[in-house]
């Protein structure tokens, strides 16, 4: 099987599903991993590095910035050349778009946010959520190429070889586009949602605490505040859920759910977070959850392997110092 990675990086920056894409490539045989950008020739390193037997390297002015057009051309050009089987991408807004327009080009169709896959003697099976998250589906596509995009830590990290090597074959950038770049703004700095391994949450409940005779914005600032620290503390990100997002609390950016982002952490502390399905939707896939609710019903406890039917105002800080001091810090 002739399997093909997506590289999806920005300015360099490589999204960690992308190695998980290689990881899982490389148990189906070689691997090649597909870089394109400009200046990006370390990157390429970086793929050898990971598990890539070769690296098919668009390096061009052109691609400097990301253009769903150019992007998805130069996929295109290079699939209908080499006729890969295969192509995985990561499940990123970015993949997602190129993938689309490109299995468009090729007639061939596109499996999304999969996050189990297995190969019987070549034919693909993916399994991914449907139904909003309540259900799994075991599907394949029938074209070819495959595109398959790969929900982020739904699988293992491969490890980083320094020194391994393979083939690298530069390849031509298609740089016609009807679009262009004008500029962009960069978003917040800290561990992104998409890639951290702890993601301490907070939800509509941080607003609410009466006792600290502060209003409502102040209330929700302070409780976010110590979800920030502790997030901190554990090197992980501060998320947030569609009701604190809404309320003005916290940039959209941090939203996990169904119309924000769909993650898969190691530990996710829902703090103040009833858990609507919307939220549960975008936790189905972590590996353990943490509650902490006053209301003893709040849903979010169905599933949830701790809960804590308590304060976040008073829990959180005791949480905080208990890591502290098992951390040394």
């Amino acid at each position: 099987m002739k399997t093909w990675v997506y590289i999806d990086h920005f300015k360099g920056e490589v999204v960690s599903a992308a190695w998980e894409a290689v990881g899982v490539a490389k148990s189906f045989g070689m691997v090649s991993a597909l870089v394109f950008g400009s200046g990006v020739e370390s990157l390429a390193k970086a793929a050898f590095e990971f598990g890539a037997d070769e690296v098919l390297l668009a390096d061009d002015p052109s691609l400097a910035d990301f253009r769903a057009e150019t992007y998805a051309s130069t996929l295109t050009a290079l699939a209908s050349a080499s006729a890969p089987d295969l192509i995985l991408l990561p499940n990123t807004f970015r993949a997602r778009e190129m993938a689309a327009m490109s299995a468009i080009d090729l007639n061939s169709g596109v499996l999304v946010d999969v996050t189990a896959l297995e190969n019987n003697a070549g034919n693909i099976t993916a399994t991914r959520p449907i139904y909003e998250g309540k259900l799994f589906e075991k599907t394949t596509c029938s074209a070819s190429p495959q595109f398959i995009t790969l929900r982020g830590r739904a699988f293992p990290r491969p490890v980083r070889m320094e020194g391994s090597t393979g083939t690298l074959r530069k390849v031509s950038a298609q740089s016609g586009a009807l679009t262009s770049v004008e500029g962009y703004s960069a978003g917040e700095s800290g561990v992104s949602i998409n890639d951290a391994g702890i993601i301490v949450s907070g939800g509509r409940g941080v607003s609410n605490n009466p006792g600290l005779g502060l209003d409502e914005k102040a209330t929700a600032e302070k409780g976010f505040t110590l979800i920030g620290e502790l997030a901190a503390l554990l090197g992980g990100a501060v998320g947030a859920s569609r009701a604190a997002v809404d309320a003005g609390y916290i940039p959209y950016s941090h939203q996990v759910g169904q119309t924000g982002k769909v993650v898969s952490p190691d530990v996710y502390i829902a703090a103040g977070i009833s858990g609507s399905i919307q939220h549960i939707v975008g936790i189905r896939t972590a590996k353990l959850v943490v509650a902490i609710n006053k209301d003893a019903e709040a849903p979010i406890f169905g599933v949830a392997r701790y809960g804590v039917v308590g304060d976040l105002f008073t829990f959180i800080p005791l949480l905080t110092a208990a890591f502290k001091q098992k951390l040394g810090k």
